[in-house]
């Protein structure tokens, strides 16, 4: 089959519920004094909006708004808020709440793509060593990984882009492109990347992170920022499913 299918990680390959975002709601808390934990629902709302996939900054963005409605200062950095978040979720040698992330794909799942002829990689706004410790509990040795060291943060395309330059030296390499995201940012990235290269055809496939409540509400979202199809999991992906896809 001649497809070229591009994964993020977070939401999509394992579940940050209780690591990531239990992570960005401590930092809120911790630099607003506990006067503000931002729930499930805030931090859906802010990533709605498609410019905040960076924890980091998504964290910074919510404490700012926080203290313009009590009318304070600001008086903290993003490189204190990177401290903090990564004390949480890092911990010391990686044993922070990083460990508390179940997996949603397995590696028969990427086995059984190489077997139809499918060529893939992942382009993550995770930290490369975030990204990795994952991709090593699926069992993908030395996998082809655009991480938040290598390109700008989504929307911009430049990391799907670079993923794709990699995975042109693979025998498989098409460019019917399948890029699978669960974030508005991941949607909204597609379609630069259709604005930008021509010399591509771009689908995107929004899967439902497993913290939404209101699947149908979630869908809804990405299908309105471009979504071609919404999923429940990526393993309802199959090769099938992506025939089905391009034709």
């Amino acid at each position: 089959m001649e497809a070229s299918l591009i994964f993020d990680i977070d939401g999509v390959l394992r579940d940050v519920s209780n690591s990531y975002r239990r992570a960005l709601a401590d930092t809120v808390e911790h630099f607003t004094a506990r006067d503000y934990r931002p729930t499930a629902l805030d931090i859906d709302q802010l990533k709605a909006e498609g410019l905040w996939n960076n924890d980091w900054e998504a964290s910074l963005e919510l404490i700012s708004r926080f203290t313009i409605t009590r009318s304070l200062p600001l008086k903290i950095s993003l490189a204190q808020v990177i401290e903090f978040f990564q004390q949480r979720y890092r911990g010391t040698n990686w044993n922070g709440y990083i460990q508390d992330e179940p997996l949603i794909a397995n590696c028969q799942y990427f086995q059984d793509l190489t077997k139809a002829g499918i060529s893939w990689g992942f382009f993550s706004g995770a930290t490369r060593g975030s990204a990795s410790f994952v991709l090593e509990r699926l069992n993908i040795v030395d996998p082809v990984l655009v991480a938040m060291e290598d390109a700008p943060g989504k929307p911009d395309p430049t990391g799907l882009f670079l993923v794709l330059q990699q995975l042109e030296q693979a025998s498989s390499f098409s460019r019917k492109v399948i890029y699978v995201g669960d974030t508005v940012a991941d949607m909204l990235t597609i379609g630069q990347a259709r604005a930008s290269n021509p010399n591509y055809q771009f689908w995107a496939v929004g899967v439902i992170p497993p913290h939404v409540e209101d699947s149908i509400s979630y869908g809804n979202l990405l299908r309105l920022k471009g979504a071609d199809l919404v999923l429940d999991r990526v393993l309802a992906l199959t090769p099938e499913k992506i025939a089905q896809l391009l034709r």
